[in-house]
């Protein structure tokens, strides 16, 4: 299988912690952007985290400040995720944000000897 492009979307309808990507098996996955945008015309807030395959949580960005009817791009850099990692996202207010991350996910070659 090759490296493939792939977006993740999510309406935060609740205010619940929601899965955004899992990283498949074999897999890397290379997250290059994450987009939220603010609909409802009020602002809100994003929590971000990372889970990593022990469940240890990592916050990315913890009660991040989206303004009213605009979007921000989180990331500065590539995030690199491996195997079985999980990103996921909170928001502050039900029904206001929305989240859309690009991912290129890698597949190590395998070496035959």
């Amino acid at each position: 299988m090759a490296n493939s492009f792939i977006n993740k979307k999510v309406d935060l309808t609740t205010t619940d912690l929601t899965n955004l990507y899992t990283v498949p098996a074999a897999r890397t996955g290379v997250v290059k952007s994450i987009l939220v945008s603010e609909d409802a015309g009020s602002g809100s807030t994003i929590t971000v985290t990372l889970v990593d395959a022990s469940s240890n949580i990592f916050n990315l960005f913890k009660d991040k400040a989206i303004g009213s009817k605009a979007t921000t791009e989180l990331l500065s850099q590539p995030l690199i995720m491996q195997e079985s990692e999980v990103l996921k996202v909170q928001a502050a207010d039900a029904n206001e944000l929305h989240v859309v991350a690009s991912i290129l996910e890698i597949q190590p070659r395998e070496v035959v000897s």
